[in-house]
């Protein structure tokens, strides 16, 4: 076996494979597919060329003139290089991979290099292990980054621990490119055994390492670098961005359904630093997915925001398989993977055909591939959901001497919050959510382990008027995560959640207004996308009834502010906790 997949992935293919590749490219025998009357983007010279593509065993082995067995008539069309999302995570989308799958080939994507830390911090290894089973044999290409940081911090509770010696075996997976994003950097700063270990197996086995930067100035990023991470996606500002250009990274510019930061990082790309920025999603639901596409509509809003077309395309491909080592992936040439697209606009980013391998698996935003993987995840994924009964005491914020309190302040469409210290409502000495200030109690209940803890803390922005949501998508670690304007909602959203087995539920007057059951590991639905999108039409109107925000998704917004490892202020089931001086503290300002 070889020691890594970038090895493998060159000696996959027979010798007799490679002599009739070699036959059609010189001409000697018709290719199996041509692809004739298109205008090829020359992701290399930054133009278009006319001129045939000559398709082989799934790969291309000629760009001039060919005859084949099946002729493509492109007439007059685009013949570009598919879409590679560089970082996302499919349990976001809160659907199997075979499904994601389904949904995100027709928008032009035809690979993915995706991080299962979201379910590996609720089963671990089995976890991970699921999401390799349950992707292999797509039309869909499926990398897999393995999960740095689980739980993310020492801070709060997760379902698993997974040490340097659990994550090793999985770089043996053909699959499996690298360590996943590292967002423990006061681990790496110190050197910390156990971060420094994982750090050291993926230098041996000269595997790629992802980042997690939020927050981190420039000296962080040395250390970062130095320690042999190469990417992140967390920049929110040209100048974060610059930074880690300037030191060598490459850029993940995100465009998902809560981190929207494409805008704000668009100036930075300049024809000189295009090949060391990609595109990736993150986090993105299912319902944004369908509606506005993948890594098509980063590529569509980036031309939109003045990048060059075909540049804007090669930031989706070549530069994204360059980042991971896919060397056979991300443009029109020969001995390059058959994956492309047949655009009917350039600009408009119009996706008439979508080929994978060679084969067509979508057209006109129709999937029409045939699926081959029916992986049912074992039964150890599911009733995860280990609460007991509470009480509305447990709800409760002591206010002791003072009536000024640390508060989270969300900032819409963005992963970072505002640390607030604001007067709140206080009634014989305990907290009271108050819709006038948009001061809502927030807890986060611990379900992995039965440890009984409950993390509470204030949210301001939620916009919520009544009733109260919770969710077992809580990033990173997944436990239960409330908000509310009383406390009998909260707790009987926490029961509800139990009920499903995981989920979003809407509450109002001990009422279930609307909710969706992820019985997988509490992050994953085993429906169809039409049954799970509908389901989420029905919890956007809950939110609509009870007053939230409708200018973000309450729900995934609520979902990060359990995550620790980006600022100002979050929640964990220890408690509220400062990012910036990575401390719990009190929900009381002691004056």
């Amino acid at each position: 076996m070889y020691d890594n997949p970038y090895e493998q992935n060159k000696h996959k293919q027979s010798q007799e494979t490679m002599k009739r590749k070699i036959d059609v490219a010189a001409k000697r025998r018709k290719a199996e597919t041509v692809i004739k009357n298109g205008q090829i983007v020359d992701v290399f010279n930054q133009e278009l060329i006319e001129a045939d593509v000559a398709i082989q065993d799934g790969s291309i082995v000629g760009i001039g003139q060919y005859d084949g067995e099946h002729i493509i008539n492109a007439q007059g069309k685009y013949i570009a290089p598919s879409f590679i999302d560089s970082h996302v995570h499919i349990e976001s989308s809160m659907v199997t991979p075979q499904t994601f799958a389904k949904v995100v080939l027709p928008h032009g994507v035809t690979t993915i290099i995706a991080d299962p830390h979201e379910i590996a911090n609720v089963a671990g290894a089995e976890g991970i292990q699921y999401m390799l089973d349950s992707s292999e044999n797509l039309a869909l290409n499926v990398y897999m980054m393995v999960p740095s940081c689980v739980p993310a911090t020492r801070f709060q509770n997760a379902g698993a621990v997974l040490k340097a010696e659990d994550i090793a075996p999985f770089y043996q997976h053909p699959r499996v490119l690298g360590l996943g994003e590292v967002m423990d950097y006061p681990s790496v700063n110190h050197n910390e055994e156990t971060m420094v270990q994982k750090l050291y197996d993926a230098y041996i086995k000269n595997v790629k390492v992802d980042g997690h930067a939020a927050g981190l100035g420039p000296d962080a990023i040395n250390v970062y670098m130095t320690a042999g991470i190469r990417t992140d996606h967390e920049s929110i500002s040209v100048q974060e961005a610059k930074d880690r250009l300037q030191r060598g990274m490459y850029l993940i510019i995100r465009q998902g359904s809560v981190a929207k930061d494409l805008p704000q990082l668009i100036d930075v790309i300049t024809d000189k630093n295009a090949r060391r920025c990609l595109f990736g999603t993150d986090d993105k639901h299912i319902d944004d997915l369908v509606a506005e596409g993948s890594i098509n509509h980063n590529v569509k809003l980036a031309i939109q925001h003045g990048v060059d077309p075909i540049n804007a395309i090669q930031m989706a491909s070549l530069s994204a398989a360059e980042c991971y080592g896919l060397d056979q992936k991300g443009a029109i040439a020969p001995g390059y993977d058959a994956d492309l697209l047949i655009l009917s606009d350039l600009r408009q980013v119009e996706i008439e055909q979508v080929f994978s391998a060679g084969k067509r698996v979508a057209e006109k935003g129709k999937y029409i591939a045939q699926q081959e993987n029916n992986v049912q995840p074992p039964p150890t994924l599911k009733h995860r959901i280990r609460v007991a009964d509470m009480t509305t005491e447990q709800l409760n914020i002591h206010m002791a001497s003072s009536h000024s309190a640390h508060i989270i302040g969300i900032v819409p469409n963005r992963l970072v919050t505002e640390h607030l210290v604001e007067d709140v409502q206080v009634d014989q000495g305990l907290f009271q959510s108050s819709v006038e200030r948009d001061q809502l109690k927030l807890a986060v209940i611990e379900r992995h382990h039965q440890t009984g803890n409950v993390g509470l803390g204030i949210v301001k922005g939620l916009g919520i008027k009544k009733g109260a949501i919770a969710t077992t998508i809580a990033h990173d670690s997944h436990n239960i995560i409330t908000a509310g304007t009383n406390d009998q909602d909260m707790l009987y959203a926490v029961k509800a959640i139990k009920d499903m087995g995981g989920g979003l539920v809407i509450v109002e007057n001990e009422k279930v207004v609307a909710s969706l059951a992820l019985p997988i590991a509490g992050l994953i639905s085993g429906d169809s996308v039409e049954q799970v999108h509908y389901t989420l039409k029905e919890l956007k109107a809950g939110l609509r009834y009870i007053g939230a925000s409708m200018e973000f998704n309450p729900f995934l917004t609520l979902s990060f502010l359990a995550l620790p490892v980006i600022p100002d202020l979050k929640i964990t089931d220890k408690g509220l906790f400062d990012v910036i001086n990575f401390k719990h503290i009190d929900v009381e300002v002691n004056e």
